[in-house]
């Protein structure tokens, strides 16, 4: 078990909701967003930490839409956390950013892209903060210890795994729901990020995806026993400037949620591991 503030993730608890936009886009979306899935989690009793990324560093196209500038956007995390009063999480590309995240973020997030990059995870545990590692689409489940290894070089045991698809062949991913017990196994809480799973990266010089495969992904793993859910969530989002084919209405957000309760508490009630 880890603790992030006050919300305790991991052995056997409740699962906590990691959710958001997937880049902040400005203000005004982003507080709303925050708000009102707060209100939800709030009501539901579900713990709940505010993910979006202050930049996009890895995007399919050189055209596709890549910040509001990094100070700008940390500034509204900042106001994020202050009025909601919430975790917020964040992701990190390059030891130089890690600093600059971990004055507001409560949780630093390694893309699944760079988990094998040793400076980023050692300067990520370094920081005291709970790191979150996305598994690569390229990795085995259980080569994450290696992941963990340098995480807990620093110290730092304040490790969250994510399972975001597996590389499937050209332009698709396919989730192998085996990893979850497998990561498990590794002693650190495991997430689902049931959002990015539905991706179709580069179709068309843009990421693609099947948003109806979102809902059925998050309720398959709470079955098995997560510890969180990770969801990408946006107002419309099909006006959303990143990932708009893979990010979950706001307006479906409390139904799914409902749902995923129900099995998170029918499975931890019978089980106390996977």
């Amino acid at each position: 078990m880890i603790e992030i503030g006050k919300i305790k993730i991991g052995d056997g608890l409740p699962f906590v909701l990691i959710a958001g936009p997937c880049v902040v886009e400005n203000e005004e979306m982003t507080l709303f967003t925050a708000e009102q899935i707060k209100i939800i989690a709030s009501k539901l009793g579900i713990p709940f930490i505010f993910k979006s990324s202050y930049k996009k560093a890895n995007r399919t196209s050189i055209n596709s839409f890549k910040g509001i500038g990094d100070s700008e956007a940390l500034k509204i995390f900042g106001k994020v956390k202050k009025k909601y009063k919430i975790p917020v999480l964040t992701d990190v590309h390059s030891p130089d950013e890690v600093q600059i995240a971990a004055e507001v973020s409560d949780v630093l997030q390694i893309p699944a892209f760079l988990c094998r990059q040793t400076e980023l995870l050692v300067a990520a545990g370094k920081s005291g903060k709970a790191v979150n590692i996305k598994k690569g689409q390229f990795l085995a489940p259980g080569d994450m210890k290696h992941a963990i290894e340098k995480v807990e070089s620093t110290g730092n045991k304040k490790i969250m795994l994510t399972e975001r698809g597996t590389t499937f062949g050209y332009n698709n991913l396919i989730v192998d729901m085996r990893s979850l017990v497998i990561m498990k196994e590794l002693g650190y809480p495991v997430i689902m990020d049931a959002t990015h799973s539905i991706q179709q990266p580069g179709s068309g010089g843009r990421t693609g995806g099947q948003p109806a495969f979102i809902k059925p992904l998050a309720k398959a793993a709470a079955a098995i026993g997560i510890d969180g859910l990770f969801l990408e969530v946006h107002p419309n989002p099909s006006e959303a400037l990143s990932d708009s084919d893979s990010q979950l209405p706001l307006s479906e957000l409390e139904k799914l949620l409902i749902e995923v309760k129900e099995i998170d508490t029918l499975v931890k009630k019978h089980l106390s591991q996977f």
